[in-house]
């Protein structure tokens, strides 16, 4: 029974979600005139409207740790990535506008490509290597001191829960580079909204922010192992039930 709750819940919640998509990214156009800020203010109720529904729908809650550890200045945000959850709630709970680093074919994506094009996002082509993170570091400086915040997943994919990826050195590169502080962010938002399933089940999504790690002095190796070392320990905190070493 409660399997086929969940179903149905989750069922409903999909029907909502590209209502709201198909809805939403046309206004969104509408107001692409306004002054950065704001547009990304406007499209980011999208967001704010699919994690009510989320939790209204399918029971998704969730609780936030150490979130006055988010400085007041430049800054780049290294999480956990476990779903599609995280990508949708950070753009609209964070202190300042986010810009992700994504796969250009994201931007092709009908209605929620279209949308996501109007803000200040960085789109790379993958197989351009070395001259994708150049381009990453090009547009990352700009954004960085416009006062936005870049946020990168150092596992590159969504990871399993109870799993760890392999931490790529982007993320710390691109901090060690522009002289920036990281966040480190751990999350287990699999546990409700699993990779690549269409169930969505209901409890409470714990995101958990550490203190600001600086990257001055410090190899981009040695930046990632200190990111790496915060968040894997803090998953164990808030995920012990799934972590049995």
């Amino acid at each position: 029974m409660f399997g086929f709750t969940c179903f149905i819940r989750s069922l409903i919640f999909m029907v909502v979600m590209i209502v709201a998509t198909v809805i939403w990214a046309p206004i969104s156009m509408l107001f692409a005139f306004l002054p950065y800020n704001q547009r990304y203010y406007v499209t980011s109720r999208w967001n704010v409207f699919i994690i009510w529904a989320a939790k209204v729908i399918c029971g998704i809650h969730y609780e936030r740790r150490g979130w006055d550890n988010f400085p007041d200045e430049p800054a780049i945000l290294l999480a956990k990535h476990q779903s599609a959850w995280e990508t949708i709630f950070l753009l609209m709970a964070t202190p300042r506008p986010l810009v992700f680093v994504f796969k250009k074919e994201i931007t092709y994506i009908p209605f929620f490509g279209w949308a996501i094009s109007l803000l200040r996002m960085i789109p790379i082509d993958r197989s351009k290597g070395k001259d994708a993170f150049a381009q990453v570091v090009t547009h990352g400086k700009k954004r960085l001191a416009d006062g936005q915040w870049i946020i990168m997943f150092p596992e590159g994919t969504r990871i399993a829960v109870g799993k760890k990826g392999t931490y790529k050195g982007g993320g710390a590169r691109l901090a060690v580079e522009t002289n920036t502080q990281v966040v480190p962010i751990a999350l287990n938002s699999g546990e409700c909204w699993p990779k690549n399933s269409f169930i969505k089940k209901p409890g409470i999504v714990t995101v958990s922010v550490g203190k600001p790690i600086s990257s001055e002095g410090k190899t981009a190796p040695e930046l990632m192992l200190e990111v790496e070392q915060w968040i894997e320990a803090e998953m164990r905190v808030i995920s012990p039930q799934v972590y049995q070493e």
